[in-house]
């Protein structure tokens, strides 16, 4: 079995407003769901610290760099089949500045929870924690 362990973070800004992006659906035209507003993550790389792949992922999606200790806020099984199991960490810290989006990105956007809450086209698995109310 595979087993794989991903990362994502809530970041926050100085405004109270959460941070999400929307995947590029042109550069994964195979998996139309990608065009879905999630928010800053991806896998791990083996051997490294999670915390170090966090900052990595934030580094390659947005740009920024993350000076804030983030906070282990869930940890969800994403995908359990008899050949791979995915485990997603989600994470919370506070951020700076503006995002300048990878390619894996056409847009991104600040959000309070409840406008979040109200977002069709949201992550089933970040969706989740939002119902779910894990956060406030």
């Amino acid at each position: 079995m595979d087993l794989q362990v991903g990362v994502k973070v809530l970041l926050k800004n100085s405004e109270g407003k959460y941070l999400l992006l929307k995947r590029n659906r042109e550069k994964y035209p195979e998996m139309p769901t990608l065009d879905l507003w999630d928010i800053v993550g991806g896998r791990i790389e083996i051997g490294t610290p999670l915390v170090e792949n966090l900052k990595r992922e934030i580094k390659e999606e947005t740009g920024l760099d993350l000076k804030d200790t983030p906070k282990l806020m869930a940890a969800q099984d994403i995908l359990r089949l008899s050949t791979k199991h995915v485990v997603r960490l989600t994470y919370t810290a506070n951020i700076q500045g503006e995002p300048k989006l990878d390619d894996d990105h056409v847009d991104y956007g600040w959000f309070t929870v409840q406008e979040m809450k109200n977002i069709p086209d949201l992550d089933i698995y970040f969706a989740e924690l939002l119902k779910n109310e894990i956060f406030s």
